[in-house]
């Protein structure tokens, strides 16, 4: 690579809720003219200036201008860092052009979407470009995908350990969550919507476990829809709205790994309730909406709604004589942008300082594949997660 690397990590879309959170944990974490070199990026300077006056970065901190739809400005951006932490979605309307040019100069990239009709439209234009370039593209590094990536991975390792091997089986169950959503994240969804009014593949997409494995479709795998007694787990469980976005991660990552949980390898994602739902009930998936109006884009929880927020993930590999690992993942803060903000930041550090080259060379990467050990050690003390073993 030619590339001068004036920052370590420039944050793309400064100007957005989440943005502004991620340049947030980076001053509060890392400082600025530390060790870690760092910019805010985003297509208006004045806006920019303004985001940086509210958090109280110093006047030195640089500040990008790049337009989401100026390749030019975008290449010459990524250029210029080691590794883009982008938050500027929705990411089919905004994103494809950064991914562009960060696989086109070998600048790593990492994002928190959930937009999978995207992901897979992005690995297919540009992963032999990412491995051409040496850029690692790791899609959904925010509460979609890392804690349930990362706990099937910490789960089928601890199994390793202490059954001997891995398991083709594993539960991902939310035990608790609390948080609520960002005008940005139903701003996404609302776009992915109207692509599958505008296009039924991409419905059929969304619903196969297997999207993100070209060439490769293991066995059906169980139902995340139906509720039931879940006498493994101890507890009913009923559906979890974001099921379907990190169960094709996981799914990934076993692949690009060569499949060490195996090629029969199942997988859900599943709440937990205290009994068989009421006839006609719909759970948010743990999360609370209130009662107020929706957010618009830009709009989410309040510092103190982010800091009441937590997350408490149980993961269980079964192994086929009925014995289990169990696993958890806890998060400290508000599950879709206090946690999302502080994992971002640190997964896209982990990546551009921490992960050698030569184990994980460019193309289009999943959290785990990409540099799971690096997030292990980063996230519980740098991010607030814990990784635990219960039984």
């Amino acid at each position: 690579m030619s590339n001068t690397h004036q920052f370590d990590a420039v944050v793309y879309g400064a100007t957005g809720y989440t943005g502004r959170l991620v340049a947030e944990h980076l001053l509060k974490t890392h400082g600025v003219d530390g060790a870690v070199k760092w910019a805010m990026a985003g297509r208006s300077a004045e806006k920019l200036g303004e985001v940086r006056d509210l958090i109280g970065v110093p006047a030195s901190l640089a500040l990008i201008v790049a337009d989401a739809h100026d390749p030019a400005a975008l290449e010459a951006m990524a250029r210029r860092t080691k590794v883009v932490i982008t938050t500027a979605g929705p990411y089919q309307l905004y994103g494809s052009d950064l991914v562009a040019a960060c696989a086109k100069v070998g600048t790593d990239y990492v994002d928190l979407t959930g937009e999978s009709n995207w992901i897979a439209a992005m690995i297919a234009a540009h992963e032999a470009a990412a491995r051409a370039s040496g850029a690692r593209i790791v899609f959904s590094c925010g509460f979609d995908s890392i804690p349930f990536d990362m706990g099937v991975w910490f789960v089928e390792r601890e199994a390793v350990a202490r059954l001997g091997a891995p398991t083709t089986r594993v539960r991902g169950r939310v035990r608790g969550l609390r948080g609520g959503l960002s005008g940005g994240t139903l701003a996404s969804g609302a776009t992915t919507m109207a692509a599958v009014q505008r296009d039924p593949a991409i419905g059929k997409l969304l619903a196969d476990p297997f999207a993100l494995t070209p060439g490769f479709r293991g066995p059906a795998q169980p139902d995340g829809d139906k509720a039931y007694d879940d006498k493994v787990t101890g507890s009913w469980v009923v559906s979890f709205m974001m099921a379907g976005i990190n169960t094709k991660a996981v799914h990934r990552t076993n692949f690009l790994l060569g499949q060490p949980w195996g090629a029969d390898f199942r997988y859900d994602e599943m709440l937990m309730v205290d009994g068989p739902p009421k006839e006609g009930a719909s759970p948010a998936g743990g999360f609370d909406f209130g009662a107020g109006p929706m957010p618009k884009p830009g709009e989410g929880p309040t510092k103190a709604e982010r800091e009441a927020g937590f997350y408490d993930l149980l993961f269980i590999a079964e192994a086929a004589d009925g014995r289990t690992v169990r696993a958890a993942v806890k998060g400290d803060m508000d599950p879709g942008y206090g946690s999302t903000a502080k994992i971002l930041a640190e997964a896209g550090l982990a990546l551009a300082l921490d992960v050698d080259r030569g184990k994980t060379p460019g193309g289009c990467w999943t959290p785990a594949a990409a540099m799971a050990e690096a997030l292990l050690q980063r996230l519980p003390t740098k991010a607030g997660l814990t990784f635990e073993v219960e039984a």
